[in-house]
């Protein structure tokens, strides 16, 4: 098994490089009248509201973490990656920021908002059938252009860039009881998980999969990294079809649980989060929550609870038909 290698001086570290170039994001301590309705009285929530980073997710800590380790030689090559959106974008984001070019490569099927966001950042974008077309590209495209490719889970400088955030949580909320978290490949929680812990660990750190993408929640449970047949979810950025050493670890190690929701329950709290909270969040963005008010909501009763709302880069349409279906 991978040596789960992070400590507090590295992610502060890391954290005063990418400091000027991404936003500290606030928090929100959500008291509304329906919430209350569907959680015990006594639980405080507190939303970490990460939606509201540069691109629209978490993604850019963990890209600029993997950029800035590069040296001048490779950032002129330039890096590559394959995506559904998220992670494209930020790679987009942070290969600008440092004087470098993305070219990544996404499935056809791919909002088309998150490939205009590509492009806007001054990425090469390439449509491809699907993500194991994705894969032979992208290969492709390091060996005949010598780019780096930069994974959009898997890795330590990925993990220590999300542990900006969970150290940043900390320092906003150094009191909370739990931290809900959701899980796509494993990169985000395998960060954040990292930093709470070191900082504060008797603190309960929970992830959040969907029901048709449980690679980590399976991993966890056979004790080493698995891989599902199918991805069968409407939270796109959260279906990752396998799990992956170097974030499984720091799940394997520091993680309390992983609970799965369905995407009826995903839906209901993209509704909960727009009607009381006035967040138009894409299905990842509202994980967190649904886990909270569904398959933790005992365990988490009178607790000071923190939830992680991740994105929100999802058009009108689709935000409107998955609200309405």
């Amino acid at each position: 098994m991978v040596s789960a290698d992070i400590s507090l001086n590295d992610i502060l570290a890391l954290r005063a490089q990418i400091d000027p170039y991404i936003v500290t994001t606030p928090i929100w301590w959500w008291r509304g009248r329906e919430l209350s309705a569907l959680i015990p009285p006594s639980t405080q929530v507190c939303l970490k509201l990460e939606l509201w980073q540069h691109t629209g997710t978490f993604k850019p800590r963990g890209a600029l973490a993997n950029v800035l380790a590069l040296d001048a030689a490779a950032l002129q090559r330039g890096v590559t990656a394959v995506s559904a959106g998220n992670h494209a974008i930020a790679l987009a984001y942070a290969a600008q920021i440092v004087g470098s070019q993305a070219k990544v490569v996404m499935p056809r099927t791919a909002s088309p908002l998150r490939v205009a966001l590509c492009r806007a950042y001054g990425a090469a974008v390439e449509l491809v059938a699907d993500v194991h077309e994705a894969f032979a590209r992208v290969e492709q495209i390091q060996q005949e252009e010598g780019r780096t490719f930069v994974h959009p889970f898997e890795g330590r400088l990925t993990a220590l860039g999300t542990a900006t955030l969970g150290l940043e949580l900390y320092e906003q909320v150094p009191n909370l009881d739990a931290v809900v978290v959701p899980i796509g490949g494993g990169g985000l929680i395998a960060g954040v998980v990292a930093a709470l812990k070191l900082s504060h660990p008797a603190i309960r750190v929970y992830g959040v999969e969907p029901e048709g993408a449980d690679s980590m929640w399976r991993s966890l449970r056979s004790g080493k990294p698995e891989r599902i047949e199918a991805v069968r979810t409407i939270a796109d950025s959260l279906g990752a079809p396998f799990a992956l050493p170097y974030s499984f670890s720091l799940c394997q190690q520091y993680v309390d649980e992983v609970v799965l929701i369905n995407d009826e329950q995903i839906k209901e709290g993209m509704r909960l989060l727009f009607r009381e909270m006035k967040l138009a969040v894409e299905p990842a963005g509202a994980a967190a929550t649904a886990a909270l008010c569904g398959p933790l909501r005992e365990k988490l009763a009178g607790q000071r609870v923190g939830l992680i709302v991740c994105g929100t880069n999802i058009d009108a349409a689709t935000f409107t038909q998955q609200l309405n279906g």
